[in-house]
């Protein structure tokens, strides 16, 4: 049960990291100011070290991969961005996006926390920096709305 819960929370902070790297892939092409974008590129990086640590330690707890997100997600992500801003693609509109998507992954991060609080200290510590990482994304992300 126990082994179960860790790749839950694994598989879980992995599927968050590739959707934020999934919507900062598709909000860099609308992207004219060069400072967000530098931004958006330094958060890309954070994702992808996060997706890195859960890939070094799943073997530990599975012989399959991580979950990532699938190809429906990584649509609707896109189509959410194109509707949102086929009006208004200014850095204001991008920021806002991105900072609902990254407060859904605060919310289910701090849930798994609270609710995971005996997981081994390797699986916490992913989740932990996933969380504390977002949460630092959205202080970055509200100077650009």
């Amino acid at each position: 049960m126990m082994k179960n819960q860790n790749l839950n929370i694994l598989d879980e902070v992995n599927k968050g990291a590739t959707m934020g790297m999934d919507a900062i892939s598709f909000v860099l092409k609308k992207v004219s100011d060069d400072k967000f974008k530098t931004v958006l590129d330094t958060q890309y990086n954070k994702y992808k070290e996060i997706s890195q640590r859960v890939n070094d330690i799943y073997d530990t707890y599975s012989d399959k991969e991580p979950h990532e997100t699938n190809a429906m997600n990584k649509m609707m992500t896109w189509y959410g961005i194109q509707m949102n801003t086929m009006v208004d693609d200014t850095t204001s509109k991008l920021s806002e996006l991105l900072m609902q998507g990254t407060n859904m992954g605060i919310i289910e991060g701090r849930r798994l926390l609270n609710e995971n609080e005996d997981a081994p200290h390797d699986v916490k510590n992913i989740l932990n920096d996933f969380v504390v990482m977002q949460e630092d994304s959205i202080e970055t992300l509200k100077k650009y709305l």
